[in-house]
């Protein structure tokens, strides 16, 4: 008999749990309207209303508790000259060209002066940007990731997270994509292989316990 998935990770050691840090940053991944438009093309539904949410619950913790916070979003130049391969392998991205209605903030996340917004122009938030060099200047060691998509930036800054040397914490129900597949099959892999995927309310735990 073959053995199954579950007991062939285990046997070699993968989902081992990380642990949380001692000093940790938050990020939302790419909350922006283009997923949330009826009619654009990285219009994602539901998955994806219900990460909002529970981002927006840890991120008004985190205010609470005085922990660094960090937005991302993607913008390009119009035509895309910045937006290099990513542009060309997924058109979708036009979306984001600087000045479209498509890469706003959602309702009910309005960045405060006290919070850094990255904005790329690739998947990770760590490509081409400051991002490593802000986390280890503050003494940051554990990154908790929410945003859109799970089989996208979040996979991509995750995988980035860990190979940069920081602790990767997933929020499950902080991420979203456009399919149950792809979502339930990056947070295994994401589990497995680079980070902690973790339920909100144990990381909400985590974050009223800090002394800050």
């Amino acid at each position: 008999m073959a053995e199954d998935l579950d007991s062939n990770y285990a046997r070699a050691g993968f989902h081992h749990r990380i642990g949380f840090g001692r000093r940790p940053a938050l990020i939302l991944i790419d909350f922006v309207m283009a997923y949330y438009t009826p009619g654009s093309a990285l219009f994602a539904g539901e998955g994806v209303e219900t990460a909002l949410a529970s981002a927006l619950r840890l991120l008004e913790l985190a205010r609470e508790k005085g922990i660094p916070r960090i937005l991302t979003n993607v913008v390009t130049q119009p035509g895309g000259f910045d937006g290099g391969i990513f542009y060309r392998k997924a058109p979708a991205t036009k979306a984001f060209e600087a000045g479209s209605p498509l890469g706003a903030w959602p309702p009910g996340l309005v960045p405060r002066a006290d919070e850094l917004v990255i904005s790329k122009q690739y998947p990770s938030a760590f490509f081409g940007t400051s991002l490593a060099s802000t986390l280890t200047s503050n003494g940051i060691d554990t990154l908790i990731l929410t945003g859109i998509t799970t089989s996208g930036c979040v996979r991509a800054t995750c995988v980035d997270t860990m190979s940069h040397g920081f602790i990767p914490i997933v929020v499950r129900e902080g991420v979203g994509d456009r399919a149950e597949g792809p979502h339930e099959a990056n947070l295994y892999d994401m589990s497995a292989k680079y980070a902690d995927v973790l339920p909100e309310a144990e990381v909400a735990e985590y974050l009223r316990g800090l002394n800050t």
